[in-house]
């Protein structure tokens, strides 16, 4: 093993630690789209409330790099990452903002590189076990799993165990209070993302007290 090879091998696993420890500490990931930027503050404030404060901010509105900035400047105390980062270009856009993690909801070798470059950790999206070969042969061994339940759900999961052991997913995409204590009773998952508690008629009306409601009652039902 060359020195290079030595260095990109513990940067990623730095990188594996980084993502570690924020899933142990988010359990469930609200997937967020800001839809008014008004909304940015007292939406995060109350998911925080309700003990969520690892958020995945996407960037699906005009909203989202601006959601990052503000709440790395005023909410320091929560953990920010960016969401639905599809190319170098917004992959960079969101380091530039001040993301603290990088999510996306596929893979492409351009990507998957531009992951190892970047300073910050990467969650890339996969469907299939095609997929985790990609990012595996680069080293990533952390992956989303989007659409979850399309992709075969828990299910899908327990059979990802058997030829990628060392891997460890964030099932995201028809996750619900329903299914949410199957995805966690899998030994692979070490968190799940959601949009639940983000009920868009709540946001609308501006019912924060709902919206903390929803995220407290989600980790009652972790323990």
């Amino acid at each position: 093993m060359t020195n290079n090879d030595t260095l990109s091998h513990s940067r990623m696993a730095a990188k594996i630690e980084q993502i570690d420890r924020i899933c142990a500490r988010a359990r469930i990931m609200p997937v967020i789209t800001i839809a008014r930027e008004e909304d940015i503050l007292p939406l995060a404030d109350a998911l925080a409330a309700g003990g969520l404060t690892v958020l995945e901010v996407t960037l699906r509105s005009r909203y989202g790099l601006a959601a990052i900035r503000l709440l790395r400047e005023l909410r320091p105390e929560l953990c920010v990452g960016a969401g639905t980062v599809l190319d170098r270009r917004m992959l960079a856009a969101a380091v530039e903002a001040g993301a603290q993690f990088i999510v996306t909801p596929g893979s492409t070798a351009e990507l998957l590189q531009a992951g190892l470059e970047s300073d910050i950790p990467m969650l890339p999206g996969t469907g299939s076990a095609s997929d985790i070969m990609l990012g595996y042969g680069l080293g990533y061994r952390r992956f989303k799993l989007f659409p979850a339940e399309i992709c075969g759900g828990a299910a899908a999961l327990k059979a990802f165990g058997g030829p990628f052991a060392d891997v460890r997913f964030c099932p995201t995409g028809g996750v619900s209070p329903d299914n949410l204590q199957r995805y966690m009773a899998q030994p692979n998952v070490m968190c799940v993302g959601g949009t639940w508690m983000l009920d868009s008629q709540w946001i609308k009306d501006g019912d924060w007290a709902q919206v903390e409601r929803a995220s407290a009652e989600a980790l009652r039902l972790l323990g």
